[in-house]
């Protein structure tokens, strides 16, 4: 396993439509396991999808506190519920919040890291964790989102909460 170099938001990697993987082999597998080591090492990221590390495929860990980790592959929304305000950080733009919008709850769909077809509902974090990961594979970040730019603020390092990024 290894610790993946983060793309930053200038890399266009995170702004464009990742491939859908089409077979799952020792590649994908090694993929998924990096990125939950990446994940784990940087500590207080709720999800990261392989865009975000410069892969462009749509892959995407979740991992909630106390929670498994969420392998999924070729993930997409299917249905949305409802509407409320987060406060949104990435770590492929660190130091940063913005206000937006995202769905109170939805229904994903896709597949596990073995292949298995998987269909998660869920709402509050984890919808929103779902949210923001499809958004990177789909070549959507989280400041596409802002209704302003007045919507994004700078944070303190020491003022970062354990889910400041997701």
């Amino acid at each position: 396993m290894a610790i993946l170099p983060l793309a930053m938001m200038d890399n266009r990697v995170l702004h464009q439509k990742a491939k859908r993987v089409r077979k799952i082999d020792g590649s994908i597998q090694k993929l998924f396991d990096d990125m939950i080591e990446t994940m784990h090492h940087i500590g207080g990221a709720a999800g990261l999808a392989a865009p975000q590390v410069g892969v462009s495929l749509q892959v995407v860990v979740i991992e909630l506190p106390g929670e498994d980790v969420i392998t999924l592959i070729n993930p997409e929304v299917v249905k949305s519920w409802g509407e409320r305000d987060v406060t949104e950080g990435c770590l492929s733009l660190p130091g940063y919040r913005g206000e937006i919008k995202r769905s109170e709850s939805v229904t994903v769909k896709g597949r596990d890291r073995h292949g298995k077809q998987i269909r998660l509902k869920a709402d509050g974090l984890l919808a929103q964790a779902l949210e923001h990961e499809i958004d990177h594979v789909n070549g959507v970040v989280y400041i596409d989102h802002l209704e302003s730019v007045d919507n994004l603020y700078q944070i303190e390092p020491e003022g970062e909460d354990e889910l400041g990024h997701i």
